[in-house]
């Protein structure tokens, strides 16, 4: 079960943010759900199910910790792209579009995306 919130006019949000998961919480731009198509929506809720489930497995304190410093450290190596280097992000967006991914997800599959 998805506990979904939709949120409006939150600052993160007019920076071009559209959702964002705090274990257990996915929180969603109300104007994206209205705005956005069927398949795109799902597909971002998706993404965000995939960060939950990181979140989960490393009792989330140790989530936000990792993505913290390995964010320090792309932004070092990246600059602006150091976002889209992140081994959370890259596992998400290149596994959003399959919605079985979570079922066969092996612990901690984010690591080979390092």
């Amino acid at each position: 079960m998805k506990a979904i919130i939709k949120v409006g006019n939150w600052w993160f949000f007019s920076k071009g943010v559209i959702a964002m998961s705090l274990f257990p919480f996915i929180f969603v731009d109300k104007s994206y759900e209205e705005h956005s198509t069927f398949e795109k929506y799902n597909i971002t809720l998706n993404h965000e199910e995939i960060h939950i489930r990181q979140q989960l497995e490393m009792l989330v304190l140790f989530f936000y910790l990792w993505y913290g410093i390995e964010y320090l450290l792309k932004l070092i190596t990246y600059g602006k792209g150091a976002y889209m280097a992140l081994s959370f992000e890259r596992e998400a967006y290149m596994n959003d579009i399959d919605e079985g991914y979570l079922k066969t997800r092996k612990f901690w599959s984010f690591l080979k995306y390092l």
